[in-house]
């Protein structure tokens, strides 16, 4: 069997695998095996089972990943998610609309300490929703906010999903962490735009809150003071150059644990609770990235991606289209698979012909997490709206999805002006 079809078959295994409910890491690993047994024999095929596991896990740059999610579980331990909160209420509460504008600032704020998109929606769904219902909002939009504000959190650095991507792709993580900034403000301000527009129109949607005078503003801004130190020490540290990537893990997670106990919130039960559910949570990431290994070597071996790249690339098909083809198929991606896994599942052949279309692979970073993100609300199976929908309870899931509409129409206006203009995305790294 010659390695094209060899290839091919295995990209058909793997989704066949995927389809029966095998684990996505397990099913690409697999795939990968089995078609690199089939091209080099059993034997190399047992060494590579072996070497690329071996190498993620002796890889330095993969250690941030256990750090930043021990760092986000001692936050959400220590109070800092219901911290966030209160002071995004007290400056914006009081506005038509003004929980569901402080709900998407938490989020961002929560999203730069827990990195995680799901995990935010959750979070938030636990601490603003009981709130933003008991102040008249309507359960759709209410819903709607936070299952949105969730997708900030693989957006705004530092984030799980881009620290994978960089080390995979080989570009640096801080060019990526870098990079999100612009975009990651535009997602916040498009979100506001949204709300704005919306509660103007549809008003009881989002009543006026009570104005916080500013005597109780900067109370709640010093109360706040463990959240400003957090983000100064952990983002101000990285993109100050003070400390890398993996010291700002540290700090973070040290910082959180000091702050969990100084605050009396973190009892032997919950410290293993927090260290059992970062085990959890890094065993199946590594897993999928174990996976993706073994299948992009076996995949690239194959000369799959090349025959890729040379077949559009003799096309007379000008480069953007291609990349709004790329897009729709990940916002397919996105709604049934979580981030990290429709990125990985995609990577081996999607970003040899970005680069080879002369897109910059940093861009390309943003660009991806921002569409699946996109289809992580996007219906029929948005992941974040079924997460939401475990701690909402009894809000269906359709009134949900409906809340989620406009800001569905939000994002995709965002993901064109990215697409359309990646100086949005690299101007902070070519300034």
């Amino acid at each position: 069997m010659d390695p094209l079809t060899t290839g091919a078959l295995g990209l058909a295994l793997m989704f066949a695998l995927i389809l029966v409910r095998v684990p996505i890491g397990i099913a690409m690993g697999m795939a990968g095996f089995i078609g690199y047994a089939i091209l080099g024999g059993v034997k190399p095929s047992l060494s590579i089972l072996v070497s690329e596991p071996a190498g993620i896990i002796a890889n330095y740059e993969f250690a941030v990943i256990p750090l930043f999610l021990l760092m986000g579980s001692f936050a959400t331990a220590g109070g800092l998610s219901a911290e966030i909160y209160r002071l995004a209420h007290a400056f914006v509460g009081h506005r038509r609309g003004g929980l569901a504008i402080a709900t998407m600032g938490g989020c961002a704020l929560f999203g730069a300490v827990c990195g995680s998109s799901p995990a935010t929606a959750a979070t938030f769904g636990r601490v603003a929703l009981p709130q933003m219902l008991d102040r008249g909002y309507a359960p759709s939009f209410a819903t709607g906010c936070i299952a949105a504000g969730g997708t900030l959190g693989a957006l705004v650095p530092p984030s799980i999903i881009m620290i994978i991507y960089a080390v995979l792709a080989q570009v640096s993580i801080l060019d990526v962490f870098v990079a999100a900034v612009i975009p990651a403000i535009i997602a916040v301000v498009f979100h506001g735009i949204a709300i704005t527009v919306y509660t103007r129109f549809v008003p009881e949607a989002g009543p006026a809150g009570p104005r916080t005078g500013w005597p109780e503003r900067w109370k709640v801004l010093r109360e706040s003071w463990a959240v400003l130190v957090l983000l100064i020490a952990v983002i101000g540290g990285i993109y100050g150059g003070i400390v890398t990537v993996n010291e700002a893990a540290a700090v973070g997670a040290c910082f959180t644990l000091f702050l969990a106990l100084l605050r009396q919130r973190l009892s032997w039960g919950s410290f293993l609770h927090a260290l059992g559910e970062t085990a959890t949570n890094t065993a199946v990431i590594y897993l999928i990235i174990f996976g993706a290994s073994i299948f992009s070597y076996f995949f690239t071996i194959s000369g799959a991606p090349q025959v890729l790249v040379s077949t559009i690339g003799a096309m007379e098909v000008p480069p953007l289209v291609i990349i709004f083809a790329l897009l729709v198929m990940y916002l397919a991606l996105g709604a049934v698979f979580e981030t990290v896994s429709a990125m990985l599942i995609t990577l081996p052949f999607v970003l040899p012909l970005v680069v080879s279309l002369g897109y910059d692979p940093v861009w390309w970073a943003i660009v991806n997490i921002v569409v699946i993100e996109l289809g992580m609300i996007t219906p029929p199976i948005g992941l974040n709206v079924f997460v939401l929908k475990g701690v909402a309870g009894n809000i269906p899931l359709g009134t949900i999805f409906r809340g989620v509409s406009i800001f569905v129409v939000s994002d995709l206006l965002r993901l064109i002006l990215l697409a359309v203009f990646p100086v949005l995305s690299l101007y902070l790294l070519t300034s």
